[in-house]
């Protein structure tokens, strides 16, 4: 049996483990991707209700597409409309992307942390389920790229991607852009992002939302 004092080494030795990798992953975020670096990502792109859907299709509009694939569409368990939407923004792509578009589209849901509505109570176990579940896809998926612009499905789903970071598991760069709504302060999720460090690139789409956050980047209006 380990002494106290053993314990305590190791306690301390991994502790400094940890502070290092944290340090380290702080420091590359944002890096751009090696030379040599595969040609397409596997992208994970988080949908979310209200605006925050038809904001992230209206981007990927803009994107070559043949450089994220294959792509992973997630929303709530809750939102229907997200994901047949994005469907339908898949079909409408040009016809040079149809022969990798089957094979290479996945279309998923993820239980919420908590409802609107829902006591506080229950929200702790949905809480949990929440985050197992998001474990698990994030395991399933093991995306290179992340996409979010807000919705609050994509904390959990970011939060294991940093932890994946820290633990040398899986490198996923995680690219958030704030929702046109935000004008003068950010969502609450672009708020745990921005002061966790956790997005390797974080993007406003007001200037006067950049001059509070300057650590963002103000890249004009999207929509």
């Amino acid at each position: 049996m380990l002494s106290k004092c053993t314990f305590g080494s190791l306690l301390i030795v991994l502790s400094f483990f940890l502070m290092v990798r944290v340090l380290y992953v702080l420091y590359r975020c944002g890096k751009p991707f090696p030379k040599g670096a595969s040609p397409s990502f596997t992208t994970l792109i988080v949908l979310g209700s209200g605006g925050h859907t038809a904001e992230m299709l209206s981007l990927l509009s803009v994107l070559r597409m043949d450089r994220y694939t294959p792509r992973f569409y997630i929303a709530a368990a809750t939102d229907n409309m997200s994901l047949q939407k994005a469907r339908s923004f898949e079909h409408s792509l040009p016809d040079k992307l149809l022969a990798v578009k089957e094979d290479s589209l996945r279309f998923s849901q993820i239980y919420r942390s908590r409802e609107v509505g829902q006591s506080y109570v229950t929200s702790v176990w949905t809480t949990i389920v929440a985050i197992v579940h998001a474990l698990w896809l994030m395991i399933r998926i093991r995306p290179q790229v992340i996409l979010c612009n807000g919705p609050g499905t994509c904390i959990p789903l970011c939060v294991i991607a940093f932890l994946f970071k820290v633990l040398g598991i899986r490198w996923s760069s995680i690219f958030y852009v704030e929702s046109v709504a935000r004008v003068k302060k950010l969502s609450l999720s672009g708020l745990l992002l921005y002061n966790l460090r956790m997005a390797d690139q974080f993007f406003v789409q007001w200037p006067q939302l950049q001059k509070n956050y300057p650590r963002a980047h103000y890249v004009g209006c999207l929509m």
